[in-house]
């Protein structure tokens, strides 16, 4: 009798790139039934699954509350929950950046605020050195709400920003110019183990990196020794164990920078190395068994 396996994914995918349905038939081949269930669904018994995977729930930060109310029933049945509620709840705010900056992590600087002032924003300007700065949410994934700042046309931003931010926490940090010129690498671990690495690159004018917005990706088969040590160091302040895990990380001017750690629904990117949907089941088959 197979076990059963749920992946949670959003509703409609039409304008989204998943690459999650490469790892069913690799876990097919270990005991594991996969099911894709609507996050959001009210209709599901938890009880009827062995473990849950969070995939691609990627709009959940427009219903967080449900989303966490989803993550408790599952947390309370007798399906296992990967990652788990706690991972979630240090990773779904971008908090979790300063904590890491504690532990000897180089971040991007940034600066955290719970509610918007226009003056205090514009100041950050001089504060960083900048011309250009980026702001978004500290709750937020696929680029949402993410703004460029320049200093010169702030004023014709004002309002937009106000509604934007007036109610909800946001950080802000300085426009860093490599994520243009060279692009922002993912290094992607199952548990501990790295398994492949990946640049993605903004399509010409942008700077949003995902497929969504045109970004491109490209396998990176021989990373710099110099990001593996970067990204491991990472992973070893983790202060939780992850099914999957993935480090974004951008170069600064004399050293890599921490983008974002992306323990909960983050692109796995199995399309970018094929042995990576088997790696996957191996570790996920080793950890729920």
């Amino acid at each position: 009798m197979k076990s059963k396996c749920a992946l949670l994914t959003i509703r409609d995918l039409s304008n989204f790139q998943s690459y999650d349905n490469l790892i069913v038939k690799p876990l097919g081949g270990l005991g594991w039934e996969c099911e894709f269930v609507p996050w959001d669904s009210t209709l599901v018994d938890w009880d009827d699954f062995d473990a849950v995977i969070i995939r691609s729930t990627w709009d959940y930060q427009q219903k967080e509350n449900l989303f966490f109310k989803t993550l408790q029933a599952i947390e309370a049945s007798s399906a296992t929950l990967y990652n788990s509620l706690d991972t979630v709840k240090w990773n779904i705010n971008k908090r979790y950046l300063l904590e890491l900056e504690k532990e000897n992590i180089s971040i991007i600087p940034t600066r955290l605020y719970d509610s918007f002032d226009f003056e205090i924003v514009s100041q950050l300007f001089s504060f960083f050195n900048e011309n250009k700065l980026v702001i978004k949410p500290c709750v937020s994934a696929n680029a949402d709400d993410t703004y460029i700042l320049e200093h010169s046309k702030m004023e014709n931003l004002r309002s937009v920003l106000e509604g934007t931010f007036s109610r909800k926490d946001f950080l802000v940090q300085p426009f860093i110019k490599s994520i243009k010129s060279e692009g922002e690498y993912s290094l992607i671990y199952f548990g501990n183990r790295l398994s492949h690495v990946l640049l993605k690159t903004p399509k010409n004018g942008d700077f949003r990196v995902q497929e969504e917005h045109g970004g491109t990706l490209k396998a990176i088969n021989k990373p710099e020794s110099s990001l593996i040590d970067f990204g491991n160091k990472v992973m070893g302040t983790i202060p939780y164990q992850c099914l999957y895990s993935r480090v974004d990380v951008v170069r600064g001017s004399d050293n890599y920078l921490l983008m974002e750690v992306e323990l909960i629904e983050p692109s796995l990117y199995f399309n970018m190395d094929p042995k990576s949907p088997q790696m996957f089941s191996e570790v996920f088959n080793k950890w729920h068994g």
